[in-house]
């Protein structure tokens, strides 16, 4: 049996998973009896950790409280939040470079040395580049994180690409991260259709509400029709081009928030992408340096035809 110590910090630990424990499931686990356990779960709450007990059947887990209860992590996890916090200094969020790298730093002071020398192995070897563009403000990110989570119309002012302003209602559905965006998918209550807006050009305008019933996700595979709403849909010219090369080769070079990669066999995919400049369009293809053959739109075909025969020209 362990010590009471060592058996309440078990207990805690047991308590952070997310899901309700009966008393003789958490017994059995601390190898101890039910009023055992009734004891030192008043012991926890006594130190100020709200552990709540579940109606029905005798059962308990652990609710938000006052204080930070002490985070037990296993070795995997703890390596991990190392690197997510390491990632987080040179991340898209505006301000938390500070409050991660000191959270890392406590968190290294206390790793076991066999853990301290994986994440600083990993650290030694890995070169960081800050993310380039336009940062999200944290609280802007929170603000429509709980406008989702509690099902509330989110109403933003939002600048678009031109730097024009206007107000939108949405119903918030999901939040996304291409790594070096954010994006919100929601529904616009007065264009009456599913759209997708960059997070850092949103002012959320608060109080959120009303509450609004979810809909049907636009589409199964959200991060696909992520894609394809900012490679195609906010442009003039949207482009169909088959790229002679695997698909997963052309993965490598083309970032999902550019073009939509569709495989069609193993020697060649299907590349859909946008821009509001034909020119733009085919040097952008071009300097793949892969064999391709542009399908759509005709304005690109006709183009790519006159900048062929321009080059040739200028080599003959």
């Amino acid at each position: 049996m362990l010590e009471t110590s060592a058996r309440l910090l078990r207990l805690l630990s047991l308590l952070q998973t997310p899901r309700d424990w009966t008393g003789a499931e958490l017994a059995e686990r601390l190898e101890v009896d039910v009023r055992t356990v009734r004891r030192d779960i008043d012991k926890l709450r006594t130190l100020g950790y709200p552990v709540q007990a579940s109606a029905g059947v005798a059962g308990y887990r652990l609710g938000a409280g006052a204080k930070l209860p002490p985070l037990l992590l296993d070795d995997d996890e703890a390596v991990a939040v190392a690197i997510g916090l390491r990632t987080a200094a040179g991340g898209t969020v505006a301000g938390i470079e500070d409050s991660s790298l000191r959270a890392l730093t406590k968190l290294e002071q206390v790793l076991p040395s066999r853990l301290r020398h994986r994440v600083q192995l990993l650290h030694s070897v890995t070169v960081t580049v800050p993310a380039a563009g336009a940062t999200v403000d944290p609280d802007v990110l929170t603000a429509v994180a709980a406008a989702i989570r509690d099902q509330h119309r989110l109403r933003f002012d939002y600048r678009n690409h031109r730097g024009d302003s206007t107000s939108r209602t949405t119903e918030p559905h999901r939040l996304a991260h291409t790594g070096r965006r954010w994006y919100l998918i929601g529904w616009d209550v007065d264009r009456g259709d599913w759209r997708t807006y960059r997070v850092d050009r949103m002012h959320p305008r608060i109080p959120t509400g009303p509450k609004f019933t979810p809909r049907e996700a636009p589409d199964m595979n959200l991060s696909g029709y992520l894609s394809r709403g900012v490679t195609t849909s906010p442009y003039r010219y949207a482009a169909r081009i088959t790229l002679l090369v695997p698909a997963e080769v052309a993965a490598d070079r083309v970032a999902p928030t550019v073009g939509v990669i569709e495989p069609i066999d193993t020697e060649s995919c299907l590349l859909r992408t946008g821009s509001n400049s034909l020119d733009e369009l085919a040097i952008y293809v071009a300097l793949f340096d892969f064999p391709f053959r542009v399908h759509e739109p005709p304005e690109l075909i006709e183009r790519v035809r006159v900048l062929a025969a321009r080059f040739a020209d200028a080599v003959s």
